[in-house]
Parts: structure tokens; C-alpha cells; sequence
């Protein structure tokens, strides 16, 4: 049976962690086939915008630890075969042209912490936790200190990655972790706006914003704004911003 389930309604495509009985934690299968899933989505000129959400009480437990005890003897070429395949989803979120939005409800539990933060932005239900349990095991929240870093700052980072503990969603928001918390009354209703707004944008300035977003991880103050410039240029190329501009200045188009 699959672990991940996949579906498009218009400009939306769903990627939907199917795992509930086992809290959407993640082994090998289902970490292929979530980056399967992510590829299509990305190569599917229809979908506009991606949602990734779960199924069950709980957005995903993180890894496997039933999968991780079966693979105690491997080798270390084995190992880091397995994390480089979780690396590679993270990557695939990232490099996507399109907005990734993750609607988290219950727990997002050390990787699956880290997927949701992987996305673009994140709406979390007003009793979700988030938490980064890895150091309890004897394990290390490794790869998702990348996004957690950049989302959260090194102090904060430290805090959560140290000690394992849960946050709430409120506290969560305060951090910079996620980007909305809706209430359960509104968290369908929000989540369904906010991906339809996203489907609505015009693609090319979808993903120059993006791209362009996390390019300035990378560079200093001033190449950053000669960054700006170059993109700002280039979105003035596309048909998506000539016909703009001309529709709010109520000009006929040529």
C-alpha cells in the first residue's frame, strides 16, 4: 500500500503522508515516495502551487525507529544512503519553481519538524506540536537544523534541538517556526484560501519570488540588492507582468 498519496484539484496538487497508523513516520518506502511525489509535482505544468498535509491525528512522528533499529549494523555507506534519501526531499521542496504550504495538524516530531519547515510556508492548527526529540535517543536533529536555523535563529535553534522539548503552535509562531496558526474552526477553510491564492498568482513572478527568496541566503547586503535588481528586470520581461500592469492601469493589452 502506498504511503503517500497524490492528487491535483485545478492549479492545487495535494501530497498527502498515508502512513496514520504509524503516526506518518517516515522509513525508506515512504521517503521515496514522497520525493517521487515531490518531482511530479514539480514537473506537472497544471499544478501551481503544492499542499502537503496527512492523514490522521498527527502531521508525521519523524523517522522510523522501528526501520533504524533494523538497520543498527549496516554500514556507514548504508546509513548515509538512507539520510541522503530524506536530504534529497528536503532539496526537491526547496528547488521547486512553486510554493510548497504545509498544513500541520497534531505532531511534527524531529524529520517531520523538518518537512514542514522545509516548506515555504507552513499553517499550523491551533493544537499542533512541534518539537525536535532527536538528542533524547542518542540521535541528532541533523538535517532539519538546516531549516530550523534559518527559520528560527542559532539561539533558539539550540534551545529546541538540546533539550527535545515540545512547543505549541502559538509558541511556534512566535519563533518564526510556522507562518499561521488557524483555529480548528478555520484551519480547512484558511488552508484552502491560501493555496487558491497561490494557484491564482502568475507563475513567472511565483517563482522568481522563490528563487530569488532564498538566493539571499547566500549572499551579503550589497549583492543582494544587485541580486534584486537582476530579477526585478527579468520579471519586467515576462508576459505575467506586462499584462498586469497594464490591467491595473486599465490599458487594453497589444
Amino acid at each position: 500500500m502506498s504511503r503517500v498519496r497524490t492528487s491535483r484539484a485545478g492549479a492545487v496538487g495535494r501530497v498527502t503522508l498515508a502512513r496514520p497508523d504509524k503516526k506518518n513516520a517516515l522509513d525508506r518506502t515512504m521517503v521515496d515516495e514522497l520525493a517521487d511525489a515531490m518531482r511530479a509535482m514539480a514537473d506537472d505544468p497544471a499544478v501551481r502551487v503544492v499542499l502537503l498535509d496527512a492523514d490522521g491525528p498527527d502531521f508525521c512522528a519523524g523517522a522510523d525507529l522501528a526501520a533504524l533499529a533494523a538497520m543498527l549494523d549496516a554500514t556507514p555507506e548504508v546509513h548515509a544512503d538512507d539520510a541522503e534519501a530524506l536530504g534529497r526531499v528536503f532539496i526537491a521542496i526547496r528547488e521547486m519553481a512553486k510554493p510548497v504550504v504545509a498544513a500541520v495538524r497534531g505532531r511534527a516530531l524531529a524529520g517531520g519538524a523538518g518537512l514542514a519547515s522545509a516548506c515555504d510556508i507552513v499553517v499550523a492548527h491551533e493544537g499542533a506540536q512541534f518539537g525536535y526529540p532527536e538528542v533524547r535517543v542518542g540521535f541528532v536533529a541533523a538535517m532539519v537544523m538546516t531549516m530550523l536555523r534559518r527559520a528560527v535563529g542559532e539561539k533558539r535553534a539550540m534551545d529546541l534541538v538540546a533539550t527535545g522539548r515540545l512547543i505549541s503552535a502559538a509558541d511556534a509562531l512566535a519563533m518564526g517556526l510556522v507562518s499561521r496558526v488557524a483555529s480548528d474552526a478555520d484551519f480547512d477553510a484558511e488552508v484552502a484560501a491560501l493555496v487558491d491564492s497561490l494557484g491564482a498568482a502568475p507563475p513567472n513572478a511565483m517563482r522568481l519570488t522563490k528563487r530569488l527568496l532564498y538566493e539571499l541566503d547566500t549572499l551579503s547586503f550589497r549583492d543582494g540588492i544587485a541580486r534584486g535588481v537582476a530579477v526585478n528586470v527579468e520579471s519586467r520581461g515576462t508576459p505575467d507582468f506586462r499584462d498586469g500592469v497594464l490591467r491595473f492601469t486599465n490599458r487594453p493589452p497589444r
